[in-house]
């Protein structure tokens, strides 16, 4: 595809030598004095292909195929092609939870949220889902009809912390991992799992792209609250106890507010931190139910 220079003047086009016709003149009746058109790849004067004109044709095409393709919801807020948050003009909340080695707090988050009437979402890697001692935990999940989805097959780092456009993985490790995380949940009939949370929360616009690919959405936590940091234990420089995390999630919702949260809390953490954040979500669910916060499991928060 491109565009020809298109007509000259009469003028212009007798003094021009080195043009030959290879083809009768279709136009010849429409020919005159003051301009002159051949249609007629001999004719370098009207029939020469223009690289600004065509540049400009593609980009008023391309612009116009662009507006036929469905675009990012508008009412959520993105990072990296990740969606990080819902709705604002919603006061919906989604309550996230990771796992990979430790699920220490099964038990009790899930008798908290059946005592709190509300869904939450949970994110497993193959290796959570494949653990014979976490069996039992999933099972009661998936029975009281919370969100479950994937969270990698090995718990991967995607990027490099430091540059985050410096991928670790290979696009076929990307995909080979993914795929390994739900057939591992396929074998405990978990499907139909569309939302993706990365590894670490940690990723770039190519492994949301090629999530997309996939037909699946990435998702990430919504920052600021520092419920992420309920892993750190105390040897750690960025350490926060439960009632730091706590106090600075209240602190957010009454500056800023929690509309469309996605608040990522972990099942489980490591031996070495003994001061469990899950042991507060009663009290933290109490309290943004009292400022009216409705809890919505991922789905239902992105539809």
């Amino acid at each position: 595809m491109y565009v020809v220079d298109g007509p000259v003047y009469g003028s212009i086009y007798k003094n021009l030598i080195g043009i030959t016709l290879y083809q009768p003149d279709e136009y010849a009746t429409f020919q005159s004095d003051l301009v002159v058109y051949h249609d007629d790849y001999g004719d370098y004067s009207t029939n020469e292909p223009t690289m600004d004109g065509t540049a400009s044709l593609i980009y008023l095409l391309a612009a116009k195929e662009n507006s036929t393709i469905p675009q990012p919801n508008k009412t959520y807020s993105y990072n990296h092609g990740a969606i990080i948050r819902g709705d604002t003009m919603q006061k919906n909340i989604a309550l996230v939870f990771t796992g990979h080695e430790f699920a220490d707090g099964g038990v009790t988050i899930a008798k908290t949220l059946t005592q709190q009437k509300i869904k939450a979402s949970f994110f497993f890697t193959g290796d959570f889902y494949n653990n014979s001692k976490f069996k039992n935990i999933i099972t009661q999940l998936k029975k009281d009809g919370h969100y479950l989805g994937p969270h990698s097959n090995k718990h991967l780092l995607y990027a490099d912390w430091s540059n985050r456009d410096s991928l670790l993985v290979t696009k076929q490790e990307f995909t080979n991992d993914l795929k390994l995380n739900y057939a591992a949940m396929k074998k405990l009939g978990i499907s139909n799992a569309k939302y993706f949370l990365p590894p670490y929360e940690w990723y770039n616009d190519s492994i949301a792209a090629w999530t997309k690919e996939k037909n699946l959405q990435l998702v990430n936590f919504t920052a600021g609250t520092k419920s992420n940091a309920d892993y750190t234990t105390p040897d750690m420089k960025n350490y926060r106890t439960a009632d730091e995390i706590y106090t600075s999630i209240m602190q957010l919702e009454k500056s800023k507010g929690l509309n469309g949260f996605i608040l990522l809390v972990h099942i489980g953490t490591a031996p070495k931190r003994t001061d469990k954040f899950y042991f507060k979500l009663n009290e933290m669910i109490q309290t943004l139910k009292q400022k009216g916060y409705a809890f919505k499991k991922v789905d239902e928060l992105l539809r």
